[in-house]
C-alpha cells in the first residue's frame, strides 16, 4: 500500500512539473494546453496587467487566504466544547473590531492607487496612428480601415476544421486576419449591429463591450509582431464560442505590402457597410 501511495505521490508531482512546463512554454499571442497564468503580454498596458495581477493582487489574496485559513484552524482547536464545555460570554471587542475595519481601508487604499492608473491607461488613448472600426454581429467580425489606408471593409469569419491549414488554430483561426503596423497606437472603434458583443485581445490588454448604437474605445500598441488571438467575451447567442478575433502585427513594409492586396481583394465591398469610414469621430 506505502508503495502504491508513493507511485501516486510521483505522477502527481510528474503531472505538476508538466503543466509547469507547459506554462514556460507558452508564446504570445494565445494559450497552450496547461498553461498557467495570464497570456505573454505585448503591449505597455498588458504588461501592466501582469504586474498588478501577479505581484500586488497574488501577494495580498495569498497572505489573506493563508491568514484566515490559520485563524480558523486556530479556532477550531482552541475553542472546540471539548476544551471549552462553558462557552465564553465575550460580545464585543473594540480594538479587534478596530483591527478588522481598519485593516481592509488600508489594503483596499493600497490597491486603489494602481487600478486607477491602470483605468487611465486603458480609457485615454493617446494620440493615434491609425484607427480601426470593428463591428460585431452574430456571429463574425467587420474590420474597415481608415481612408487614409483605403477606405475598404471585410468580414472575419472562424475557419471550420475543413478549411483548417496547416498551423491553423482550431476555433481561432479566420478567414480574414485584421492586421496592423508594430509599434503603432492603434485606436479601435467598436460597436455591434445586433445584441451586446465584447472586443478582446489578452495579450494586448485590450477588451470593450460592443454595444448596438454606440461607438466604444480601446486602443493598443503592439512591440512584437505576430498573429494575436481573441474571442466575444459576451454570451451573444448559439454560435457565441465560434466568434474568434485574429490581429496579424506586421512590420511597416509588409503593411504596406498587405494594403495594396487588401485593396484589390476587397475592393467591391467598399461602401457596403454604414461603419467603413472609420476615422468617423465616435458618438456618445
Amino acid at each position: 500500500m506505502k508503495v502504491r501511495g508513493l507511485e501516486r505521490l510521483g505522477l502527481a508531482a510528474v503531472a505538476v512539473a508538466l503543466g509547469l512546463t507547459a506554462a514556460a512554454a507558452a508564446v504570445p499571442g494565445h494559450a497552450v494546453p496547461d498553461q498557467i497564468g495570464m497570456q505573454i503580454p505585448v503591449t505597455s498596458v498588458g504588461r501592466y496587467i501582469v504586474w498588478f495581477h501577479d505581484d500586488i493582487l497574488m501577494p495580498i489574496i495569498t497572505i489573506i487566504t493563508l491568514f484566515v485559513a490559520a485563524l480558523l484552524i486556530y479556532v477550531m482547536w482552541r475553542f472546540n466544547e471539548k476544551r471549552n464545555p462553558t462557552p465564553s460570554k465575550t460580545t464585543h471587542n473594540t480594538l479587534i473590531e478596530v483591527i478588522w475595519t481598519v485593516v481592509p481601508v488600508i489594503i483596499l487604499v493600497f490597491i486603489a492607487v494602481p487600478s486607477f492608473r491602470l483605468l487611465t491607461m486603458e480609457l485615454v488613448v493617446p494620440p493615434s496612428d491609425m484607427t480601426l472600426k470593428v463591428t460585431a454581429s452574430q456571429w463574425h467580425w467587420n474590420y474597415a480601415y481608415p481612408k487614409a489606408d483605403g477606405g475598404f471593409n471585410f468580414d472575419s469569419y472562424m475557419k471550420e476544421e475543413k478549411d483548417l491549414q496547416p498551423g491553423d488554430m482550431r476555433l481561432l483561426a479566420v478567414d480574414n486576419e485584421a492586421v496592423v503596423p508594430v509599434n503603432k497606437v492603434i485606436k479601435v472603434e467598436v460597436t455591434s449591429t445586433d445584441v451586446i458583443h465584447a472586443f478582446i485581445v489578452q495579450s494586448f490588454g485590450a477588451r470593450v463591450d460592443a454595444v448596438p448604437g454606440r461607438n466604444n474605445e480601446t486602443w493598443f500598441k503592439a512591440d512584437r509582431e505576430g498573429v494575436y488571438y481573441g474571442q466575444c467575451s459576451k454570451i451573444c447567442g448559439k454560435d457565441h464560442a465560434f466568434m474568434p478575433i485574429a490581429i496579424r502585427v506586421v512590420s511597416d513594409e509588409a503593411y504596406k505590402k498587405w494594403l495594396v492586396d487588401a485593396k484589390k481583394k476587397f475592393a467591391s465591398r467598399d461602401g457596403g457597410n454604414q461603419f467603413a469610414a472609420a476615422d468617423a469621430a465616435p458618438r456618445p
